[in-house]
């Protein structure tokens, strides 16, 4: 099932829980305390508050005003340095040494052109990033049989929005689908629409990708630039009249491209190297 439909079932039943009931103490068995208790205890308090406001100006001063987590992040990313994600070495070797520009990746003359619609909270989407395309980017994609075109898609949340924006960002730095890797591999179960995809995780996907500048990313994925791919894979999508996540088509360079399953059903690792011979030996 696509994940569109699921996390509709998920928030359909999140309207059927009750929400929690609130507290209802009675006020006739309370005590009440003297006047001069009262004094003592504000004094006490005021105390209490400067102490706090103090230790926290000297704090900011001895650093300087810096934000920390900003500061833990490397200039350029590095999938050993300290900073990076779990699995960062193995994301940044499966492509390295393959051409990539933009969102397409592997050999511009390939005779066989694959398409991936994906949402970067897709729990689907991740478990076909982890345990099929490895595979495909190393028997089809390397050999320059075929070529693998991205497309961010969104239709979870905002988290899906802000998130592509990040991943065209590193794409403009020929990286998005390292990037797309880091991203799936750490993702956390049930996490659509947690919040989990926020500014702090996008910079630290950012720093496990090897030479990826991590500030462009977090600047331009802000930019005109990125909107407006967002804007063309939209289009896209609804060209294709694509329903959930995530959508493989495949087919002849330059030719039309199908999609390799049926409505409602995802895309497996057997079938889809199933259409990619097919379209090979049609060649």
């Amino acid at each position: 099932m696509p994940s569109g439909k699921r996390a509709r079932q998920q928030r359909q039943e999140a309207a059927k829980t009750p929400p929690p009931v609130r507290s209802k103490g009675g006020t006739s068995g309370q005590r009440k305390a003297s006047p001069k208790a009262l004094g003592i205890a504000g004094g006490i308090v005021l105390v209490i508050v400067i102490v706090i406001v103090l230790a926290v100006v000297l704090a900011s001063g001895s650093s300087g005003g810096s934000n920390t987590n900003t500061g833990a992040l490397p200039t350029t990313g590095n999938s050993t340095g300290p900073a990076a994600l779990p699995g960062a070495q193995e994301a940044n070797a499966l492509f390295k040494g393959i051409p990539q520009e933009g969102l397409v990746l592997g050999n511009p003359a390939a005779p066989v052109t694959m398409e991936m619609f994906i949402d970067v909270q897709c729990p689907i989407c991740q478990r076909y990033e982890v345990d099929s395309l490895p595979t495909i980017v190393k028997k089809y994609i390397r050999s320059g049989k075929v070529q693998l075109h991205l497309q961010p898609w969104a239709f979870i949340g905002p988290d899906s929005r802000s998130g592509r924006l990040a991943l065209i960002a590193a794409s403009f730095q020929n990286k998005g689908f390292e990037y797309a890797k880091v991203l799936y591999d750490n993702q956390p179960p049930n996490s659509e629409n947690t919040g989990w995809l926020n500014d702090s995780m996008m910079g630290q996907i950012a720093a496990s990708v090897d030479g990826l500048n991590v500030d462009k990313v977090l600047s331009q994925k802000g930019d005109s630039g990125a909107a407006d791919i967002a804007s063309k894979v939209d289009q896209l999508a609804h060209a294709a009249n694509v329903q959930g996540t995530p959508t493989v088509l495949v087919g002849k360079t330059g030719g039309k491209l199908h999609d390799i399953m049926p409505p409602g059903y995802a895309p497996t690792l057997q079938i889809t190297q199933q259409a990619l011979d097919a379209a090979l030996a049609n060649q």
